[in-house]
């Protein structure tokens, strides 16, 4: 059963999926229509996942976008950029991976992001949102809406994953900046952390 994700919501990764090894954070979205003098005309929209690795001091440690795909632990790997948009309705464009074991010890907080590349604000971009599924079984956890909320922003804190009491959670932060790229959104994630 998927959990609906809204501002603030936690969820215990141990409790909806007892025994995870290996989570997907998933971003889709469709292409916007334009229309034009004769006809409509579907145009691509360049978002960006990303995710930041922090430590408990809030240190950033490592960082995996579209400029570097795999963390230098190996435990996140982010499948490949798309700079179009209109995949197949309800799957992701872009995908990371987090194999939770492989997680060097000091990296307490991954934080999961998304960019508009092309500054195109969410308000603009139809059907799109991320999802969090087992990667073991593709059964999808909890799905975060990022058209209904995005307003003229072009960046967005989705969630962070993090180890509390030994257990990992998943919290939406859903927390709105600017920037084409992850490094704009840094004075919006540091305090969610």
């Amino acid at each position: 059963m998927t959990v609906s994700l809204a501002k603030g919501g936690n969820i215990s990764l141990e409790k909806v999926a007892p025994g995870l090894k290996s989570i997907a954070l998933g971003l889709g979205w469709d292409q916007k229509e334009k229309k034009g003098l004769f006809r409509t005309k579907k145009v691509s929209i360049d978002l960006d996942a990303s995710c930041l690795l922090f430590d408990d001091n809030k240190n950033l440690l490592d960082s995996i976008w579209f400029k570097q795909l795999k963390s230098r632990d190996g435990s996140v790997v982010h499948k490949g950029d798309d700079r179009t948009g209109g995949g197949q309705d309800g799957s992701p464009n872009e995908e990371i991976n987090v194999h939770l074991k492989n997680i060097s010890q000091n990296v307490k907080t991954l934080v999961f992001t998304v960019n508009s590349f092309t500054s195109d604000t969410f308000d603009g971009i139809p059907n799109a949102f991320c999802i969090l599924k087992n990667l073991d079984n593709n059964e999808e956890i909890a799905r975060f809406n990022l058209s209904v909320e995005g307003g003229g922003h072009t960046g967005l804190v989705i969630a962070k994953l993090y180890i509390h009491n030994g257990e990992w959670k998943f919290k939406a932060i859903g927390e709105w900046g600017k920037g084409r790229t992850v490094d704009k959104l840094l004075p919006v994630i540091i305090p969610c952390l």
